[in-house]
């Protein structure tokens, strides 16, 4: 007897949160996976052959994301994907991701995405992985943010729960027609980012002195020895700013190492000196792409666009 390969009901529910908290360090899958009224549905399932258990999970996560021409487009992300030790290598995964590909491209979606650090899973099924790159040095020491074109000295300080439409409406303009982001939703914004990047109070903004409106966003977090830059919006000026109070916060967790995951733009590589010394540019490939209605040199064209960017906070 085989598994049985089906659409997930509610009565699911507790046997998809024990397989994920078996397979993953990551409590907030259950709460990201309420995000889709549609979930269920979504989320496909290998029952196995005694009919008392599910062997392994696929979810397929319905998100905008815009092309290369910054035009949003339905993308079928793949995420939650998650198997039980004893049944690995039985190709449970693959059986799962053709029913997946298979509703995507009924409800309409232009391609699929999805990350991982075993893309060997997944290049059988057709999705072809696409390099991307983020810049890591050793935190420089304490150097005073040097200032902005306009000579404006911001305020940096944590964010509260109050900046949130400041904050959204600053990712919006930042990113209007980057290729590879999300469009967020209040929801997201609500559940999905905060799940990622923790609370507001981790974060950091920086003020205009002279209106005191909202400049820039920026979300630094701990990685092992590293403080790593994950998301910035607004200004490109007060980067040097926010990067310098990045990188005192790094100093005083005991870190001498950073790594930033923003675009390679001319106001990025200005600010890096604030918080980096001996920069380097490093290429990963962790990223993966599949086209179903969209042509492959279209997806291609997306994933690899100049300033391309699918925030840490957008994960599925």
């Amino acid at each position: 007897m085989t598994a049985v390969v089906r659409t997930a009901t509610p009565a699911d529910d507790p046997a998809l949160a024990a397989l994920w908290r078996l397979c993953f360090d990551a409590p907030q899958v259950t709460d990201l996976h309420a995000l889709d009224p549609d979930r269920h549905r979504h989320t496909f399932v290998a029952q196995n052959a005694a009919g008392d258990g599910i062997d392994a999970v696929v979810v397929y996560v319905p998100r905008t994301i815009r092309d290369a021409d910054g035009a949003p487009r339905r993308v079928g992300g793949i995420g939650s994907v998650a198997t039980r030790p004893e049944a690995r290598g039985r190709g449970l995964v693959r059986r799962l991701l053709v029913a997946a590909e298979r509703t995507m491209r009924a409800e309409g979606c232009a391609w699929s995405l999805l990350f991982t650090g075993t893309p060997g899973v997944y290049q059988g099924s057709g999705w072809q992985e696409f390099d991307s790159a983020y810049t890591e040095g050793t935190l420089a020491g304490g150097t005073p943010a040097p200032p902005s074109a306009a000579g404006t000295a911001f305020r940096v300080r944590p964010a509260t729960a109050r900046d949130a439409a400041g904050v959204a409406a600053l990712h919006r303009a930042y990113n209007a027609d980057r290729p590879l982001s999300s469009l967020r939703s209040a929801e997201d914004w609500a559940v999905r980012v905060p799940a990622w990047y923790g609370p507001a109070e981790r974060w950091l903004v920086a003020e205009d002195p002279a209106s005191g409106a909202l400049a820039g966003w920026i979300v630094a977090q701990h990685v092992g020895e590293h403080v790593e830059v994950r998301e910035f919006a607004g200004a490109p000026g007060c980067l040097g700013e926010l990067f310098a109070a990045v990188g005192e916060r790094g100093r005083a967790a005991g870190l001498d190492r950073a790594r930033v995951r923003l675009p390679d733009e001319p106001g990025v590589r200005a600010a890096l000196p604030t918080l980096l010394t001996d920069a380097r540019r490093v290429t990963e490939r962790v990223g993966m792409a599949r086209p179903l209605h969209a042509t492959a040199e279209s997806v291609r064209a997306a994933v690899t666009a100049p300033g391309a960017m699918h925030w840490y906070g957008d994960c599925f």
